[in-house]
């Protein structure tokens, strides 16, 4: 009885092991590249504000990023808080990420890398209960990056995969594309420069709903200004459904390895 969760626990690190290691070994080390303002004066005029809040002169791009974090999670409007410990690792060069989150009983494998998303859930570490892929994930997932770029800025700096068209004051879009799948949404900003949201529509199962990403707890990291608390809701007819609330422990950049 106690054999089979240690064979598993042993087969989901095997298994997180190769997606970390297949993560990095996708996307290109571009931190010889550095960011001047110069890049920034044709954007948005509030997207300009948040890259002179974020970023220095002379700021090295952003390979690879890891970190960990704590929190809360649920999965159902009217279920409590669990709470939840997580790590998660990104990649620039290429947009993609791999993350584990682990509340009591349940742990969640959420991965994009080469264009492929992937969202795995398990009971006690072992026990698959949901495997899901397609072009509906694949959305999802790519828009889980973009939204959670601005935890290494410099990826949303323009680019040939990235472009910002204006809105208003407070708010840009921003539309991505990695391969033949783009995505996009809406950025907005604070007076100081910081991004408090982004909005979207993202596809829950096999619908497309409205998401909104919130953002705070801005902290200084090897220079840059990056936040520390993030959290999702979803926007549905049925009311506002706020459904995970990280806040990050550590994050560290350009080590493509594992904690």
């Amino acid at each position: 009885l106690i054999a089979t969760p240690i064979i598993g626990n042993r087969m989901t690190k095997s298994e997180l092991d190769k997606d970390i290691e297949k993560l990095f070994a996708a996307s290109e080390n571009i931190s010889g590249k550095v960011y001047t303002s110069k890049q920034i004066k044709d954007l948005p005029v509030p997207v300009q504000r948040y890259f002179k809040y974020s970023l220095e002169d002379y700021q090295p791009y952003i390979s690879y990023a890891r970190l960990q974090h704590g929190g809360q999670f649920r999965t159902k409007p009217d279920q409590k808080w669990m709470s939840i410990k997580g790590e998660e690792y990104f990649t620039a060069q290429k947009p993609g990420f791999v993350w584990l989150g682990k509340v009591p009983l349940f742990s969640t494998k959420d991965v994009y890398i080469d264009g492929n998303g992937n969202l795995k859930v398990k009971l006690l570490s072992f026990m698959k209960i949901v495997d899901v892929k397609g072009k509906e994930v694949d959305q999802g997932e790519l828009l889980r990056w973009l939204g959670e770029a601005p935890l290494f800025p410099t990826a949303l700096l323009p680019s040939e995969n990235l472009r910002w068209e204006p809105i208003d004051n407070d708010s840009a879009k921003v539309i991505f594309t990695d391969k033949d799948l783009t995505v996009g949404g809406v950025f907005y900003f604070n007076e100081e420069g910081q991004i408090t949201q982004f909005k979207t529509k993202r596809y829950k199962d096999k619908n497309l709903e409205n998401f909104t990403g919130y953002y705070s707890d801005y902290r200084a990291v090897d220079g840059m200004k990056v936040p520390f608390y993030l959290e999702a809701t979803w926007n549905l007819e049925s009311g506002d459904f706020s459904y995970a609330k990280f806040k990050v422990t550590k994050i560290e950049y350009n080590n493509p390895s594992k904690f």
